[in-house]
């Protein structure tokens, strides 16, 4: 399942960055499939935050009376709790750190309210918080410290 959705965003994108654009007069090129793209995000955003909310409800529900760090010294409820922490801490600054944002006008007339401008700028900002968090969490996973610290 994972290799089909990697596939439909490699075609999706591939075609997004080769097919339309053929403008032969100005210098704006805009391609045929940009609507492709953006349904591809709407599709992705909404089966991730539907699939975040599963998650989080399967978690809590097999771990009732459980502590997975007793068997497998990994502490599971601290990492979930962690993680919908850090979720919800990245949203409140992406939103807050947008917060104040004018209109936009494009250089075609279109002219995108101040306030989806701020949504914009929520989850650019969120994005980049939660990216930062995952690779600094891969990087010390890499390392071992946890690891060697539970074995102790």
């Amino acid at each position: 399942m994972l290799m089909a959705c990697i596939a439909l965003i490699v075609i999706c994108f591939g075609s997004f960055l080769t097919i339309g654009y053929d403008n032969q007069i100005g210098d704006n090129n805009e391609p045929m499939l940009t609507d492709v793209i953006m349904w591809l995000m709407y599709l992705l955003t909404i089966t991730t935050a539907l699939l975040v909310v599963w998650s989080l409800i399967r978690s809590a529900q097999s771990n009732k009376g459980n502590d997975p760090a007793a068997t497998t010294g990994v502490p599971g409820g601290k990492i979930v709790m962690c993680t919908a922490i850090l979720t919800i801490a990245s949203f409140v600054i992406g939103w807050v750190c947008g917060l104040g944002e004018t209109d936009f006008t494009a250089t075609d007339g279109t002219v995108t309210t101040a306030s989806w401008v701020t949504v914009v700028d929520a989850f650019c900002v969120s994005m980049g918080i939660l990216f930062l968090a995952a690779a600094i969490a891969v990087t010390i996973s890499m390392t071992g410290i946890l690891t060697k610290s539970a074995s102790k």
